[in-house]
């Protein structure tokens, strides 16, 4: 026994200083600006939540840097039925901790810079146009408020669906039947699902999400209903969707998922808020105002 326990030491070791290591050249790109500015409504609050995250895309396996803007501003334009403008508003943003990132409505400046939540409740049109500058170029995104519905009842299930770890959440709401709906689904933990209306308009609807995780006992879960539209909603279902998509280790994504910020730099008219012409001139992430209703649970 001793004799072939020697024998396989010797194979071992003879594999093991046959291995040589290999240096692999990671296809690097070109570095683009990423722009978060998912703003969730809470409509009890007074004033919009804004936050804006501003990263830049990096090389593989190397972390997401932060970045800084020279300027971030939200315009505000009210317009009636019959186009007649009513007024227009705009607040400054900054980075309250300089460095991180992160811009919110200048609290130091002379006049009030945070945006009422009285303006996407109004029956006008509200216009919510976002302009940032970053390295020299300039960025632009519009959008308008879209309503959600509230998360009528959420609660734990028995079944699994794959694996017996799973952990169960039974979701239900009912739709609006006055107009198309789309929904984007946040389940905590970075695990999002998007919804259409087409086979349960204006009916109470109610699915199942499977947690593919063993969640704890005492564990609290935050389950939101965000409103969206079309653009938004096939954005999210790109996104949804090569996430989760098999990639092997030298597989490609299939496409960059572009959002609705465009590099307007140049533009002297600010009603063109798109690339057309610069297909390779674009940043990465979506500018989008939206209700949020939230919901909570303890795992059993």
């Amino acid at each position: 026994m001793k004799y072939w326990y020697f024998i396989v030491l010797i194979l071992v070791a003879g594999i093991t200083c046959c291995e040589d290591v290999i240096d692999v050249d990671v296809p690097t790109g070109k570095t683009r600006l990423i722009v978060d500015a998912l703003i969730r409504v809470d409509t009890t609050q007074e004033f919009l939540g804004v936050k804006v995250k501003v990263t830049e895309t990096n090389n593989f396996f190397e972390e997401i840097p932060v970045t800084s803007l020279e300027s971030i501003d939200i315009i505000v334009e009210v317009t009636r039925d019959d186009g007649l403008g009513l007024g227009t508003g705009v607040s400054s943003l900054i980075d309250v901790d300089t460095g991180s990132g992160i811009y919110i409505p200048n609290p130091y400046f002379s006049t009030e810079e945070r945006i009422s939540t009285s303006a996407v409740l109004q029956d006008n049109d509200v216009l919510f146009t976002l302009i940032l500058v970053h390295k020299g170029r300039k960025y632009a995104a519009q959008t308008r408020y879209v309503p959600s519905t509230p998360v009528l009842s959420l609660s734990q299930g028995t079944e699994t669906l794959f694996d017996e770890d799973e952990t169960e959440l039974i979701v239900t709401f009912k739709d609006d039947p006055e107009i198309q709906n789309f929904y984007v689904f946040d389940f905590d933990f970075d695990e999002y699902l998007v919804s259409e209306d087409t086979f349960y308009n204006g009916q109470e609807f109610q699915f199942s999400y499977f947690y593919d995780k063993n969640l704890e006992p005492g564990q609290e879960v935050t389950v939101s209903i965000l409103g969206a539209d079309r653009t938004f909603y096939n954005y999210m279902d790109e996104l949804i969707t090569q996430s989760e998509a098999p990639q092997g280790p030298f597989q490609t994504p299939v496409a960059t998922v572009r959002g609705n910020v465009f590099d307007i730099t140049g533009l002297d008219n600010i009603n063109i808020v798109d690339n057309a012409g610069r297909p390779n001139d674009f940043p990465v992430g979506y500018f989008a105002i939206v209700q949020e209703f939230k919901s909570t649970i303890t795992i059993q």
